[in-house]
């Protein structure tokens, strides 16, 4: 189907269900997704922006309440860019907005996932063989926790697998994040069958990571994620790099692993002198090649130390944010103010 559609979803199980499911009926989507809280905000306001080239354009909202300002805000602002817009959600929170808005559909009684395939099958002619009613039935079943139900123990395993699902940063690496939740749900549909499935895929999960993660050949799974984050940020260091004092680094937000992911992306990457990682509290990491004393660095921007090549510190007052660009923007203008005069 190539409808443009845009399409924002929370960021557990059944969030990341509805886009499994979406990604397979359009052939044109855009995915986003939010927690609760001022990120929907911003995330909406990311839609909006992204759209405006966009001809014959859908905004898609599943498993999220909007509050009354976030439903009349994003109502004024598809109207202004001719998006249609639905939404699709089981929260009881959203029900007075939902009562002023017609695009809002609201129905506790299922989950997310549930609710999009519903709305696949009835307004698309979307898995006409029901091949995935069942991922969607194990889905449902423990979010909503019917705990009675066939598949909800096996959904339960899902839910883990996904809530444990953090070694790609969706900050900074938002399609590749998904595109690795994705397939996380697939290949749980392809072991959804038989006695004792649940257990089946739980003895699997550690590997079906690894899959992902492996190119060419195998190696413990911390290898594999570092060569794979590391190839990311390589393929996208131009974004990603801030200078200290001449020096050349990358920053990364809330990656963790440093001394394995910077010292890979180090040897990839040897015209960078330092890598920094820093995460929602402001406390950061650094590893380097040799090239410059990290310790000093530390020191002079975030009152800490360490060894050359491997130091930490903490950046005071620092600004969280759920867009990379502003982190770098307020870290690079720390350091500035930090080292100079240093």
């Amino acid at each position: 189907m190539s409808n443009n559609v845009f399409h924002l979803s929370h960021i557990d199980l059944d969030g990341y269900g509805c886009q499994y499911l979406t990604n397979i009926a359009f052939d044109n989507i855009r995915f986003y997704n939010a927690n609760y809280g001022p990120e929907v905000s911003a995330r909406l306001k990311e839609i909006i922006l992204d759209i405006k080239n966009a001809n014959n354009a859908t905004i898609l909202i599943t498993d999220l309440n909007l509050t009354p300002k976030e439903a009349i805000w994003i109502e004024k602002e598809a109207r202004e860019v001719n998006a249609s817009l639905i939404l699709l959600d089981h929260h009881i929170t959203g029900k007075s907005s939902s009562e002023k808005h017609e695009w809002y559909h609201l129905d506790i009684s299922h989950c997310g996932t549930w609710l999009t395939y519903d709305w696949l099958q009835k307004n698309y002619n979307f898995d006409t063989n029901s091949e995935l009613k069942t991922i969607v039935d194990a889905i449902n079943d423990v979010d909503m926790w019917h705990s009675k139900n066939d598949y909800f123990e096996y959904g339960k395993v899902m839910m883990s697998m996904i809530s444990s699902a953090k070694e790609i940063n969706r900050i900074m690496f938002q399609k590749d994040d998904i595109n690795y939740k994705h397939f996380l749900i697939d290949s749980a549909k392809k072991l959804l069958s038989g006695d004792d499935a649940n257990i089946k895929l739980d003895d699997n999960v550690h590997a079906l990571k690894k899959e992902f993660f492996m190119v060419d050949k195998n190696d413990t799974k911390d290898n594999l994620i570092a060569s794979y984050v590391s190839s990311l940020l390589s393929q996208n260091k131009d974004r990603f790099t801030i200078n200290y004092k001449g020096y050349k680094g990358l920053l990364g937000y809330n990656i963790g692993n440093s001394s394995i992911i910077g010292n890979t992306f180090l040897v990839q990457n040897p015209d960078f002198n330092f890598y920094m990682d820093v995460n929602f509290r402001g406390i950061f990491s650094l590893r380097g090649n040799d090239t410059l004393d990290l310790s000093q660095m530390a020191g002079v921007i975030g009152n800490g130390g360490g060894h050359k090549n491997a130091s930490g510190g903490k950046i005071e007052e620092f600004r969280d944010s759920f867009v990379y660009e502003d982190i770098k923007d307020f870290v690079q203008r720390y350091i500035n103010d930090k080292s100079f005069g240093s």
